[in-house]
């Protein structure tokens, strides 16, 4: 029950994600008169709001109750996002903006650690299934919802949407507040700190981190996963579609809804055929889709009669990979965390993915702006192909720790502290981290 309402939480707070971000440049640049460089900078904070929150959030996660440092981050994002109805200002947007950012990234390490917490062993990679899944519902509604209400030709045409997306956080919050009373205070022992380690300082705790190898080839996955799709969803690949595929504007919200689609439809099946499955090996099918999905834009580029279709199928075929991505990627890396550093560990990698993502937009707009659109291309083709590669590695440094653990290692995962395998593979070839 605990984690349904977890997953019913996750779902309404995303809600604020959809009925916002979509408008929200617009609604700075021109509705309110701002300028593009305003608009842009609320763009901006808001993603060093969720850098500044990941790795701060993990810690706390680590040291105080996850459920309060979920609800107060969930608070703190319904005040940012609800502060844009009075802000008559570009500073005061701004500031809303990097609030905004702070409380909704912070609340996601102490969820993460929630899941941990409270599902079983064997259902954590399906409840963080259905938690992605949930929150991309939530997404999707609240963007086809506030498109209904959002009138970007007056000044308070956004008040609807910001409103809505306070109210969604703040109903969160209380959920989860609600799935937290009478839960045991009794942590499990491979998410559990000693004192000396709740007293470790942040350098400290980052050195122990990625002192693991497992974890740094983890990181490199990571992050050429999130470069590969997610750092341009919102801009670089739209930016192809509209500049180089000369492709109509609908063809863009179609693919966004396809992925969304194609996600809620497959996500069930994609976990059940994937439980027994190596979490790394998946991670290189990931990596593979990504790359499949880069040589297909590519084809759209020279097939202009067919671009549109190869451009919204592109966004199916990305979701497909997600589908996978999503349940494996949290409970491989808190399997890998050294003990006691769940959380850190969790914000940490929240934080990386945030600040190459934050880039991948930068990059799309100078290569395309350029004229680039190959080079745009091939860059995310050959990153897609460093993920296969570094998802290869993974499974290589998993499988060699593996042989060197005893038949009574306890385990969450794959790994334990400081990269010391936690349970060897079953016979019948079950990842451990199918939890």
């Amino acid at each position: 029950m605990r984690t349904k309402l977890l997953i019913l939480a996750s779902s309404i707070g995303m809600l604020g994600w959809g009925t916002v971000l979509p408008y929200q440049y617009a609604y700075a640049a021109n509705t309110r008169g701002w300028g593009a460089f305003a608009a842009a900078l609320a763009s901006t904070l808001f993603s060093v709001g969720a850098l500044v929150a990941a790795p701060f959030a993990g810690r706390l996660s680590d040291r105080f109750d996850p459920v309060a440092v979920a609800v107060v981050a969930k608070l703190l994002a319904a005040v940012g996002v609800g502060s844009l109805v009075w802000a008559q200002s570009a500073p005061a947007f701004l500031v809303g903006m990097f609030v905004f950012g702070f409380g909704l990234t912070a609340a996601g390490p102490a969820a993460s650690v929630l899941v941990l917490r409270w599902a079983g062993s064997n259902d954590r990679r399906k409840v963080f299934a259905y938690k992605f899944t949930a929150e991309s519902i939530g997404m999707a509604v609240g963007a086809f919802v506030a498109g209904q209400f959002v009138d970007l030709s007056r000044p308070d045409g956004m008040t609807f949407a910001f409103l809505t997306a306070g109210a969604g956080f703040a109903i969160s919050a209380v959920l989860i507040h609600v799935a937290g009373i009478g839960a045991t205070s009794e942590v499990a022992p491979d998410l559990a700190a000693s004192e000396a380690e709740a007293r470790l300082g942040t350098m400290e705790a980052l050195r122990r981190i990625f002192a693991v190898p497992a974890l740094r080839w983890t990181a490199v996955v990571a992050v050429a996963l999130a470069l590969g799709f997610y750092a341009q969803f919102e801009s670089g690949l739209p930016a192809y579609a509209l500049t180089v595929l000369d492709v109509d504007e609908t063809a863009i919200g179609l693919a966004a809804a396809v992925n969304c689609v194609v996600i809620v439809a497959l996500q069930v099946v994609v976990v059940r055929v994937t439980a027994r499955r190596n979490a790394a090996s998946l991670l290189m099918v990931v990596g593979a889709i990504w790359t499949l999905s880069w040589v297909v834009l590519s084809v759209a580029q020279l097939t202009p009669e067919v671009a549109s279709a190869l451009f919204v199928t592109t966004f199916g075929i990305f979701a497909v990979g997600e589908t996978m991505y999503a349940p494996v990627l949290n409970p491989l890396t808190a399997s890998l965390a050294p003990r006691g550093l769940v959380g850190t560990t969790l914000g940490t990698f929240t934080a990386i993915q945030t600040t190459f993502s934050a880039v991948g937009p930068l990059v799309a707009g100078a290569l395309l702006g350029m004229g680039l659109a190959n080079g745009f291309l091939g860059l995310h083709l050959l990153i897609s192909l460093v993920a296969v590669y570094g998802a290869w590695r993974l499974r290589g440094v998993l499988r060699s720790r593996r042989v060197e653990v005893p038949d009574d290692a306890g385990a969450l995962g794959e790994a334990g502290p400081l990269g010391d395998a936690r349970a060897p593979e079953p016979a019948r070839g079950r990842a451990p981290v199918a939890a």
